[in-house]
């Protein structure tokens, strides 16, 4: 039995951007369009009453941006949409890093007045490391921006990609009045206000020659996108001789010819679309618009349908014999299988319930399957199987691969886990870094220490921050990426689990998880360093050091013991040494 037909239909991607470029607004937009929801809500400023519909948790309401990843799920066009918005805070990258290991294709929003900021530049580059296809949005062009061919020169620059102009404003800030459609050879003429629909924009067809061969595309088509015999090139009469677009240049004056201009120098510098370019990750197609304004964003919306490609296959590891096997993994085979690749505890206050976010990679599921966890062998019994809308969730009758699905469990699921119907197979590529920053935990009501271990255990399972245990006992110690993790956590436990903590600083600046080929090499290792060894939340050993000198004093006295700064290496290292 083969699901090839589902497989695709779906596109599932991340949305990834520096903070405040737009992200979480543009979320909403596409959700909006698609039909999802009704309303946009606004993110939580100092006046605004509703807060962003992505952001659930309490303290991104009160400060107003994204710390946790948010998964929803739309149909367009009869595609199944899943869409993963994420913390653009580089604080929250470990949870962005994960999610861009459970999707497709990513769509960077670039704020047109900053360009491309640190934060974008590590998400890209983590994309390019997958070989991941973007799709680029410049964001914001009804405000004073930066010059559109400086923006492409610098995407070219810093992230190393080619860039291929699929929409091109005309004018900006004040005087911005629209875009030039390439693909369909139309400009929409840019109205402000938050509550219009696409239909409500006037869109002018660009009559006559305008020295510009057009990307043609089937509208209502999915199979992808073409491009003419010549690509995106210009002639040599070019952009300024458009005849026909006469009525749009009286109309526009000067920003017109100035348009035309830019367009012409960036199509005529830019390579032709190549799809096989933009799925390898090394070409990306641009578009420009305002999301808070609606404008702009159905190209993308549609963008996605006919540019993003469908699941791909997933390497996998079949253990026969107790040994690894590379195997591929084909999206339509009959076999389900998913990674989890977020955890998250307490999405519905009211039943503390923690919900494992699964990527199906190949087959169906269905309700009642029998399920097993790779990593413990145990059969998977959750309470309920749902996919997501935001807060809302709808019961899940058939999911296929590529689709996101969340489990309700009580424990027994981490991330990286492999979920399958029954064939031994183990993905792989989920990372866990080497924390930067470590705190004390500090409990101020003693008769709270059970709460305070269930809040840690869930909060470390889930990847909100990362949990040592010392194996000669003492407090607890939280690892963390950045600053930030250790208020929100902190926030969290006291309003999840109602400990109220203190942190307070310790003389660890590092960690390493640590294996050895032998058991007895590792034995020896452990008592030479009893006060450094701890466990993490997933009972990985490792240790801890108070400068990065430690670890190189450790190797050398020590030679055959193997000291990771990603967690993934030691889990792999530690399956194969069993």
């Amino acid at each position: 039995m083969t699901y090839a037909n589902e497989t695709r239909r779906r596109r599932t991607f991340a949305i990834i951007s520096h903070p405040d470029a737009g992200k979480t607004t543009l979320t909403e937009k596409l959700l909006l369009f698609s039909g999802a929801i009704q309303i946009a809500g606004s993110v939580k400023a100092r006046k605004a009453s509703r807060h962003a519909t992505s952001d659930w948790m309490e303290i991104e309401k009160q400060r107003g941006i994204s710390v946790a990843s948010s998964v929803m799920q739309m149909l367009y066009r009869e595609h199944v949409i899943n869409l993963l918005d994420t913390p653009g805070h580089k604080d929250f990258s470990e949870d962005t890093y994960r999610v861009l290991t459970a999707v497709d294709s990513a769509l960077m929003v670039i704020d047109a007045a900053n360009g491309v900021e640190a934060q974008t530049r590590r998400l890209i580059e983590v994309c390019r490391q997958r070989d991941t296809p973007i799709i680029t949005f410049v964001n914001k062009m009804d405000r004073e921006v930066r010059d559109p061919l400086d923006i492409l020169d610098e995407v070219e620059r810093e992230l190393g990609m080619p860039c291929v102009p699929m929409t091109w404003p005309v004018g900006q800030g004040k005087s911005f009045g629209g875009i030039i459609n390439l693909r369909t050879q139309a400009m929409t003429v840019f109205e402000s206000g938050s509550e219009r629909r696409p239909q409500d924009f006037e869109t002018i067809p660009l009559s006559g020659h305008t020295g510009l061969d057009p990307v043609s595309m089937d509208p209502g088509s999915a199979s992808g996108m073409t491009t003419s015999e010549s690509g995106l090139t210009t002639s040599g009469s070019g952009m300024a001789s458009a005849h026909g677009s006469q009525s749009l240049a009286e109309r526009f004056g000067a920003d017109w010819q100035a348009a035309m201009d830019s367009m012409e120098l960036a199509t005529g510098a830019s390579p032709a679309f190549d799809e096989a370019a933009f799925l390898a990750g090394k070409q990306t197609p641009v578009f420009f618009g305002s999301g808070v304004n609606n404008f702009g964003v159905m190209e993308v919306l549609d963008a996605l349908v006919d540019l993003a490609p469908a699941p791909k296959p997933r390497t996998s590891n079949l253990i026969v014999n107790k040994q690894p096997v590379v195997k591929e993994i084909q999206p339509e085979d009959s076999a389900f299988s998913g990674v989890v690749f977020k955890v998250q505890a307490n999405m519905d206050a009211n039943h503390r319930d923690r919900i494992a976010f699964v990527r199906m990679a190949s087959g169906k599921y269905t309700p009642g399957m029998k399920l097993k966890v790779q990593r413990t062998g145990k059969e998977l019994r959750p309470t309920s199987v749902v996919t997501f809308m935001s807060q809302r969730r709808e019961a899940v009758e058939e999911a296929f691969a590529g689709d996101i699905i969340g489990f309700t469990t009580h424990g027994g699921v981490q991330l990286g886990d492999t979920i399958t119907d029954g064939a031994n197979l183990q993905f792989t590529g989920l990372p866990f870094f080497a924390p930067e920053l470590f705190m004390t935990v500090i409990l101020k009501n003693p008769l709270r220490t059970k709460q305070l271990q269930t809040g840690l255990d869930q909060l470390g399972e889930e990847g909100a921050i990362q949990v040592f245990k010392p194996e000669i006992g003492g407090p607890m110690l939280l690892g963390a990426v950045g600053q930030l993790q250790f208020e929100v956590v902190q926030h969290r436990l006291k309003a999840e689990y109602d400990c109220d903590v203190r942190l307070e600083g310790c003389q660890y600046t590092g960690a390493r998880w640590i294996t050895a080929d032998t058991p007895a090499e590792l034995r020896e290792f452990t008592n030479a360093y009893p006060q450094r060894m701890s466990l993490d939340a997933a009972g990985t050993l490792a240790y801890l050091c108070t400068s990065p000198y430690d670890v190189r004093l450790a190797q050398e006295r020590f030679p055959k013991i193997h000291f990771h700064p990603l967690r993934e290496h030691a889990g792999l290292a530690l399956g194969s040494a069993n």
